[in-house]
């Protein structure tokens, strides 16, 4: 067995009237020791709700958390005749506490409802830690990510006005959809100008705002401004704050067609206007399965 096993022994403990009452530990540093009899100092044996679970000191203590303070003698803690230190908790998630403990980060369960339980334990334990990371990963998530410095091509005349604009709308949006939305701006990459929309952990759309066009025989990087399509995306990620999953009527009720989008018509448009409508709107948006399961990813 390694020093930091967090593997949960499953145990109801008895009940019975014979039972010994348990007793209160004394505030002092030797208290936490105490909870390992017949292990030595090594281990630590905790009883969450019935499940059991050994683990070090060492990882108790490695983070700020009520843990730390029950284990470093700052809390009062409860030990029974058997030496197990009883923690009047569910133990489901306990196991993913000491994880999160031992390596500061830990993957989280699938499945909203599972997520906002182990939310609800991180909060109790005081573990600011896996508090956000829970918090973080149960919202809508609108990534930007944008670099003007790469300069593979020149860029036609309105590029630069035209990322600017992308910019002060992602703060625009980042204020007015505070609290609801996350909102992450990444300037690391190689997309000059691309957002992302995320919801539950799936990657729903992108709008790539770059393209390449030809001037005078040239290639030049042109950056658009679709502010309407940008919104639009933003608002269909709320509809992923809460559980169940929009269906897929739902989903087109909230979505324009953009090829249908515009007054040429295809005759006024020439010989291969749909063909090239159609390719522009590939390059300008992609959209995910509602259902399909693509990490966070940032």
């Amino acid at each position: 067995m390694s020093g930091d096993s967090c593997l949960p022994q499953h145990h109801t403990l008895s009940h019975s009237t014979s039972s010994a009452p348990l007793l209160a530990c004394p505030k002092t540093k030797t208290c936490s020791y105490r909870g390992a009899v017949g292990l030595g100092n090594k281990y630590v044996r905790i009883n969450v709700g019935g499940t059991l679970f050994y683990t070090t000191l060492q990882v108790l203590t490695r983070l700020d958390s009520m843990l730390k303070a029950m284990f470093s003698g700052k809390k009062e803690v409860f030990i029974d005749k058997d030496g197990w230190i009883l923690i009047d908790r569910n133990g489901k998630h306990f196991g993913s506490i000491l994880c999160f403990l031992r390596d500061g980060t830990v993957s989280l369960p699938k499945g909203r409802q599972a997520v906002q339980e182990l939310l609800a334990e991180a909060k109790y334990y005081l573990a600011q830690g896996l508090v956000e990371l829970c918090e973080n990963s149960l919202q809508p998530v609108v990534k930007l990510v944008y670099n003007r410095s790469n300069n593979k091509y020149s860029y036609t005349s309105n590029s630069d006005d035209n990322l600017l604009k992308n910019i002060e709308l992602f703060d625009r949006l980042s204020l007015s959809f505070n609290g609801r939305v996350l909102f992450i701006k990444d300037v690391i990459g190689d997309e000059i100008c691309c957002w992302s929309f995320y919801g539950q952990s799936r990657k729903l759309a992108e709008v790539c705002c770059t393209s390449i066009v030809y001037a005078t025989e040239k290639k030049q990087t042109k950056v658009e401004f679709p502010e309407a399509r940008i919104y639009e995306e933003t608002l269909n990620t709320l509809l992923y704050e809460t559980m169940p999953l929009p269906d897929n009527s739902l989903l087109e009720a909230t979505r324009r067609s953009y090829t249908s989008c515009g007054s040429h018509s295809e005759e006024e448009e020439g010989p291969g206007g749909a063909e090239l409508r159609e390719r522009v709107r590939r390059i300008h948006i992609k959209r995910y399965s509602t259902y399909e399961e693509r990490p966070m990813g940032h």
